[in-house]
């Protein structure tokens, strides 16, 4: 068993594994977790394959905080809790950053940080088993690791305040159909649904998906005559290199030999239509 807290696994397919791995204890977010995530990250940035598959092992993708070392620290309770959330906020810029796409899978409780860390994911998959809960104000604290930036970039403001204020349980199914995770699976099917997410990703397009994610990121905070701009230089862009012209003729080819083999030949006689 490993005593990492948190590995990085890669795969011959292109696919870089973030893995969270403390279990026992939910993937709670100590000093030592998050700088261990903080160091992962910052690694995993200078090579991120062609895809990053962001997944926990055990039961609970993230509680959030470790309140157990929060607790009992007196006059130093301020500066630990603002270390660990210096960490994991670096950690979170480093995953939202990546140029190559995330899928994130989520099973069990993503509480708290474990909410703005789950949120990182480009596509994020959710099992039915999957708890949202950001639980802050329920405990005297406020939102960290992201949440009060990507919850209402994501729901808008009313959702977001719900969530953030209220500190409402949103099941697998709930957090589809508000728009928070991209698609909700069995429990048995989260990690090869995420795995196959990923896999199809890092056999893609590596220049267009970067590309159309860095478009996206950029999109949200741009006029749209900026945007309608940067689509016609990164369009063109890609439009002009080698594999996007193979693709286009093989996409073409495939279309001709599927359009002649739906032609009848000349020998063959037309049906009745009697």
């Amino acid at each position: 068993m490993s005593t990492q807290p948190v590995r990085i696994v890669r795969h011959s397919d292109g696919i870089v594994e973030l893995l969270l791995d403390d279990p026992r204890r939910g993937n709670a977010l100590d000093l030592a977790t998050a700088e261990a995530l903080r160091d992962a990250t910052a690694d995993l940035a200078q090579d991120p394959g062609r895809a990053v598959l962001l997944r926990a092992a055990g039961g609970n993708f993230c509680v959030g905080g470790d309140l157990r070392a929060f607790a009992g620290r007196g006059t130093e309770t301020a500066s630990y809790v603002h270390a660990v959330a210096t960490a994991a906020h670096a950690a979170v810029q480093t995953l939202h950053e990546l140029p190559v796409p995330v899928v994130t899978a989520v099973r069990g409780a993503a509480a708290g940080g474990g909410i703005g860390l789950a949120l990182t994911g480009d596509i994020v998959v959710a099992a039915r088993s999957a708890r949202f809960r950001l639980a802050y104000t329920a405990i005297g604290l406020t939102p960290d690791c992201g949440a009060s930036w990507v919850l209402q970039r994501l729901l808008g403001p009313r959702r977001a305040a719900d969530l953030v204020l209220t500190n409402r349980v949103l099941t697998g199914d709930d957090a589809e159909r508000w728009g928070l995770v991209s698609r909700v699976v069995e429990d048995a099917e989260l990690d090869d649904t995420a795995h196959r997410t990923a896999a199809a990703l890092a056999a893609g397009s590596g220049a267009a998906l970067r590309a159309a994610k860095a478009l996206l990121r950029a999109g949200a905070e741009v006029p749209l005559e900026e945007q309608l701009a940067e689509e016609a230089r990164s369009i063109a862009v890609l439009a002009g290199g080698a594999e996007a012209r193979a693709a286009m003729e093989s996409f073409l080819a495939a279309r001709s030999r599927g359009t002649a083999s739906a032609r009848p030949s000349a020998d063959q006689e037309p049906q009745s239509v009697s």
